[in-house]
């Protein structure tokens, strides 16, 4: 569950997102336009600098039948993954009605795929919902929080407040840890200078979950993950 067999770039994912739009028109025809909704790390890529790669292409997909085919045809083309562009965050909690609502426009590609994204404050509503310790969801909102301060635009907690309430109507549903980690961000501006210290956490919270699975296979699950990089966290501190 922890695997990286393929990572999209800014480039890659536009060129892939085109071999996309032209297959769907083959298949398809024009008179049934497509929609694609980015969200996660692509959704990043799109808009921001401070990352460079993505493992997973997670998306909104609103189209015909024909769309499944396209992704198998250019995924088989590319020798992407199964499952390359999917919208199986769709069955989970991140996922909100309102995300269409919200969406922004980003490109048309052959005329017949629209693809939309989502703004900073909804991405990082979304990165704080989930709040995966060995993925980058933490690092991703620093690093969100210092491109917007860098542009001028900068994000308080009152505009992600705002995208909270607006997705999810609340926070009821977060975690409390990633709610006391926004606040501690946002005071004197904190994450202007922690993005690196987050982003090494991560990385070494994903090598100790990935030797687990190694020495015990199958054992990981959603439901467990925190609580057994807890205890690896604690043995190799000691």
């Amino acid at each position: 569950m922890l695997s990286e067999d393929k990572t999209f770039t800014k480039e890659n994912l536009d060129s892939y997102l085109k071999a996309l739009g032209k297959e769907f028109r083959k298949q398809n025809g024009t008179a049934i336009p497509a929609e694609i909704i980015l969200i996660g790390g692509a959704a990043i890529l799109v808009n921001y600098g401070f990352r460079d790669m993505t493992t997973d292409i997670d998306a909104v997909i609103r189209a015909s039948s024909a769309m499944q085919d396209a992704i198998n045809t250019v995924g088989s083309r590319f020798e992407l993954p199964a499952g390359w562009l999917n919208s199986d965050f769709m069955k989970t909690a991140l996922y909100s009605a309102a995300l269409s609502e919200i969406s922004e426009y980003y490109r048309t590609f052959s005329n017949v795929l629209q693809v939309r994204t989502v703004s900073g404050e909804y991405l990082i509503a979304m990165k704080l919902r989930s709040g995966r310790k060995y993925k980058n969801d933490l690092s991703d909102v620093v690093g969100i929080l210092t491109e917007q301060y860098d542009r001028g635009k900068e994000l308080g907690f009152d505009d992600i407040d705002k995208a909270v309430q607006k997705l999810y109507g609340g926070w009821e549903s977060f975690p409390e840890e990633t709610i006391r980690f926004l606040t501690d961000l946002l005071a004197d501006h904190k994450y202007l200078r922690l993005f690196e210290d987050i982003r090494i956490e991560e990385i070494r919270a994903k090598e100790m979950l990935i030797d687990f699975e190694n020495g015990y296979p199958h054992t990981l699950k959603e439901s467990n993950l925190d609580s057994i990089l807890e205890a690896l966290r604690k043995k190799a501190d000691k």
